[in-house]
């Protein structure tokens, strides 16, 4: 059976050897799937810019990678099926969605409980969900999100507590806005600093 995780990108590569890592992801189709089922439900500007959308994106065997882990991120099975991948390999840090989000609270769910199962895993990445992970009462401390602007419910972000990311055009506006850099370390996202800078690509 093909792999679900994988540690073929590019940014994930260099960041896991900055670091001493060993960083795998799991994506699911941007924005929608070929079916029409939505997957990005808090996307709004974003829609237009999204880099999932373009370049190796498009390939066909990524299009079908990430349309089969979609349906199986709906199996009841999914846990255990990500958890087999887990155990048969030396994982640091699992990246959760370069592209996708939670599409669900039940999916979201069904994360958390990997992230309990595996406390000694970090697991991370990016979300514009952010209705969804404002109404969870506990998460663990091994999950790390960071919410994306440029979503529907920005208004629910408050940038001065929260962990957030700012789309800039260029390093020295994100410096100037007090943001960090992490466009070429994937791992300064979950650093002490929760203003999180990524320059437009």
């Amino acid at each position: 059976m093909a792999t679900i995780l994988s540690n073929g990108n590019g940014k994930l590569k260099k960041t896991s050897k900055l670091n001493d890592a060993k960083i795998y992801a799991f994506d699911l189709p941007a924005y929608k799937t070929k079916a029409g089922k939505m997957v990005c439900p808090f996307a709004d500007d974003c829609i237009k810019y999204c880099f999932a959308r373009n370049g190796t994106f498009r390939y066909p065997v990524v299009i079908n990678k990430y349309e089969n882990n979609y349906k199986l991120s709906k199996q009841d099975n999914f846990i255990q099926l990500i958890q087999n991948e887990i155990d048969c390999k030396k994982i640091t840090h699992i990246r959760i969605h370069n592209s996708g989000d939670f599409y669900s609270p039940k999916y979201l769910n069904k994360w958390i409980t990997l992230s309990r199962n595996n406390p000694t895993i970090i697991f991370y990445g990016y979300t514009k969900s952010i209705p969804l992970f404002k109404a969870l009462k506990t998460v663990p401390v091994n999950f790390v999100f960071v919410y994306s602007t440029g979503s529907k419910v920005d208004h629910l972000i408050n940038i001065d507590s929260d962990r957030h990311t700012r789309i800039f055009h260029n390093h020295k506006d994100l410096t100037k806005a007090g943001y960090i850099d992490a466009s070429q370390d994937d791992l300064i996202a979950i650093g002490a600093n929760k203003k999180i800078g990524l320059i437009f690509h």
